[in-house]
């Protein structure tokens, strides 16, 4: 098969390599759609330290079941499906009480690091455990199925933070995470959704797809924009979905006492805690990993129409013309946001 592999830091290659083996419990999946995510961008450079080469990343994907294991139930050749992008074990302490995002044996499609190894999916055919497999409806474009695994993120941040109808939340951080995150907070009731983001292209997205306010942290300061838009008490809640020092704080300051911060993106090891304002102001902390079984819930959000991905899609590529993909996203071109790969 064809496959994208990253044979150093920031060089990719399209390259033969031999079909994956399909184990009893496995799905042989004939990739047709696999999204660029922001994650791949920057283990793409090393600086994660998350993508250590040679590795075949991409984890966002969807496609058509090519053969199945001896031992599988429920799905046959020809379905076309999605699956999750951590692979859990389903027998360790957490798998058991229903946290698979926390399983102690995880492995990540396209990911490598200390804790998990496993290829991923820019590559013509993929193999996956049947249990983070998932049918999906005719009706669902592969490009939009690819984008699932991106929805599922934002739905279990949604699921992870205290939330009252009519309530109020800062979502830091308007990339291609934040913008679903906007939609699944708006769904979950939250009355008013304020977006902070560097870039007013992004901004405009962000109000399109259910923000009530923006504000544009490079020429205004969003905490006094915030207290200005919650009665000087602070929001109910704040997501920030970058990774990085600067957006973390901007949290902390602009929940009200008694609020919470709910952290997504993972971008920097680590950041500063404010330690006493969260502990004077009385504020819960909630960190988010990946997604913990709302995949269904996600394929049901895509195709009623309550979520909507397409406004985030860029373009789509073949696997010869990624690398070239790679290097307009990490050198930051504008307006792009979700690129899909067609194998």
């Amino acid at each position: 098969m064809k496959a994208l592999l990253l044979t150093e830091v920031k060089k990719l290659q399209v390259v033969e390599m031999p079909d994956p083996t399909c184990g009893p419990g496995d799905l042989l999946v004939r990739v047709k759609a696999c999204g660029i995510c922001g994650s791949d961008i920057h283990g793409f450079d090393g600086s994660s330290g998350r993508r250590i080469p040679p590795l075949v990343m991409g984890h966002e994907a969807a496609g058509i079941v090519q053969a199945v294991g001896q031992n599988v139930r429920g799905f046959r050749v020809g379905d076309r499906v999605t699956f999750d992008s951590t692979v859990s074990c389903g027998s360790c302490h957490y798998c058991r009480k229903g946290s698979i995002n926390l399983c102690e044996n995880r492995q990540v499609l396209g990911v490598s690091c200390n804790e998990f190894r496993r290829q991923g999916a820019f590559a013509e055919l993929v193999t996956v455990p049947q249990n983070i497999a998932y049918p999906i409806p005719d009706s669902l474009p592969f490009e939009h199925a690819a984008m699932i695994e991106a929805v599922s993120i934002a739905v279990h941040a949604t699921n992870r933070t205290p939330r009252s109808i009519g309530g109020s939340v800062v979502v830091v951080g308007a990339g291609m995470i934040g913008l679903l995150c906007i939609q699944t907070l708006k769904i979950a009731g939250f009355s008013k959704i304020i977006a902070v983001d560097l870039e007013d292209e992004k901004l405009q997205l962000a109000k399109t797809l259910g923000a009530t306010h923006t504000v544009n942290a490079r020429t205004e300061d969003p905490v006094n924009a915030v207290l200005n838009w919650t009665n000087q008490r602070g929001a109910d809640a704040a997501m920030e979905v970058v990774g990085a020092n600067k957006p973390v704080s901007t949290c902390f300051q602009v929940v009200r006492r008694g609020g919470s911060v709910t952290l997504v993106g993972n971008l920097t090891p680590s950041v500063e805690l404010p330690l006493q304002t969260v502990v004077t102001r009385e504020l819960s902390i909630y960190g988010s990993c990946a997604s913990n079984g709302e995949i269904p819930q996600c394929i049901e959000l895509l195709a009623s129409g309550a979520i909507q991905v397409a406004p985030l899609i860029t373009a789509t590529t073949d696997l010869e013309n990624t690398p070239n993909w790679f290097d307009r996203l990490y050198a930051g071109e504008k307006g792009a946001m979700k690129v899909i790969v067609k194998p």
